[in-house]
């Protein structure tokens, strides 16, 4: 990823979390601060959305090979995606550096990992 791009993640970042509520956004100007106003739910349920449209448009693409509704649906999921980070108080970065942490994982072995900590994580909350 060049520095370019990592600094547009990094600029809708920020921007987002002016959106914020506690940080002055406000909901009758900003769709962003709106979706900050209504909570995790409308935030999740728009992704939710936002991932049926991509694949939906992904499907499309296979089949009469336009594969711009797939680049428009998946910025606005990615955007939307964004939003839910800030949400929880996560950034673009964080998300890269965990990919970086996977980078030469294979993707069985990631995945068999994680469901360890998450078994040791409930078998500790148990005692």
């Amino acid at each position: 990823m060049s520095d370019t791009q990592l600094d547009t993640l990094s600029r809708l970042a920020r921007i987002i979390e002016t959106r914020k509520l506690a940080n002055g956004g406000d909901p009758s100007t900003s769709y962003v601060a709106r979706l900050f106003a209504k909570g995790d739910d409308a935030i999740l349920k728009k992704i939710g959305e936002e991932a049926t449209e991509t694949v939906m448009a992904a499907k499309d693409a296979r089949h009469d090979g336009d594969s711009s509704k797939v680049l428009y649906e998946c910025a606005d999921l990615w955007f939307h995606s964004l939003i839910m980070l800030a949400q929880f108080d996560l950034t673009p970065q964080m998300v890269l550096d965990e990919l970086a942490r996977r980078e030469g994982l294979s993707g069985i072995e990631e995945k068999a990992a994680r469901k360890d900590v998450l078994r040791d994580a409930a078998e500790a909350n148990k005692h």
